[in-house]
Parts: structure tokens; C-alpha cells; sequence
């Protein structure tokens, strides 16, 4: 995509491991999610420091990195996600190389992160859906995972 992301998926590589950049979409699909992430970060044309902790905590968790690791793969996307307008290059990524289990995984750690303000406006909703429609997780699970996201929000 950038040679940024190039030079990031090689820093990363061990020198034990065999698999080139070309022969794993890996490092292509943590940028692919983590874009996704930041379009509903910014949805509310604001990505406040609690977003930006829950982003930080999924990507760390979900993808196995360290926070050097973390803040440099979200720059990364930051910078793909500005310069493209077309979003469904990174939900073809995802829905090309994720099974249903892990896009499943992602509607989840999508509507947990819009909980994150205390409640989950109806704009972020409809953009969880349309990216949700978008990488093909069903709706029923889609909504089993606002479900729960909606169990964290504090009660009125």
C-alpha cells in the first residue's frame, strides 16, 4: 500500500521467520482493521484520547503488538485512511482474508469501541452496519454484538 507500511512490516519480521510480506496478508489486514477503526473514530469528526485508548488496547490485544508496535501501525493507517476515499479497498481486504468467526470478532471490538463515549449514536451505529454489510458478517451476529457492546454502557 505505502512504503511506510513496507518498512514497518519488515521491521517487524523476526529473523526466524520465512514468510515474506508477499506470501501473508497479515500486516495488510491490521491496516485494513485498524483504518475501519479510525473511520468510526472519526465519525463524529472528533478521536478523543478514551477512543484512542480503546483502539490502542484492541489492537495490542487482537494483533499481538507492542505499543511502539501499536502507535506505529496507527499512524500508518491514519495516513492510508486520509489519503483514500474509497473504503471498501480495506473491507475487500478483510472480507477476502478473514473467516466469518474473526470479521465476526472485528463487529464486536467495532461496537465495543463505539461504547466507549457512554452511548452509541445512531451515525456510528448505521457506519458499523454499512462496514459490517461491507466485510459480509451476518446480522444476527451483528446484532448479538451490539447486544453486548450495549451491556457496557452505564446504566441511565
Amino acid at each position: 500500500m505505502l512504503e511506510p507500511l513496507r518498512q514497518f512490516i519488515r521491521r517487524r519480521r523476526t529473523a526466524k521467520s520465512t514468510v515474506t510480506p508477499a506470501e501473508s496478508p497479515h500486516d495488510e489486514i491490521q491496516l485494513a482493521a485498524t483504518a475501519l477503526l479510525l473511520d468510526l473514530a472519526y465519525a463524529d469528526g472528533t478521536f478523543n484520547p478514551p477512543e484512542r485508548s480503546r483502539i490502542e488496547t484492541a489492537l495490542s490485544r487482537h494483533f499481538n503488538l507492542d505499543l511502539p508496535s501499536v502507535h506505529e501501525l496507527l499512524a500508518l493507517a491514519d495516513a492510508e485512511w486520509r489519503q483514500t476515499t474509497d473504503r471498501t479497498a480495506f473491507t475487500r481486504m478483510l472480507c477476502e482474508h478473514l473467516e466469518v468467526g474473526q470479521r465476526i470478532t472485528l463487529a464486536e471490538v467495532m461496537y465495543g469501541f463505539l461504547v466507549v463515549d457512554g452511548h452509541i449514536e445512531d451515525g456510528n451505529s448505521a457506519l458499523l452496519k454499512k462496514l459490517a454489510e461491507l466485510v459480509d458478517v451476518p446480522a444476527a451476529y451483528l446484532r448479538q454484538a451490539k447486544q453486548r457492546a450495549s451491556r457496557q454502557l452505564p446504566a441511565v
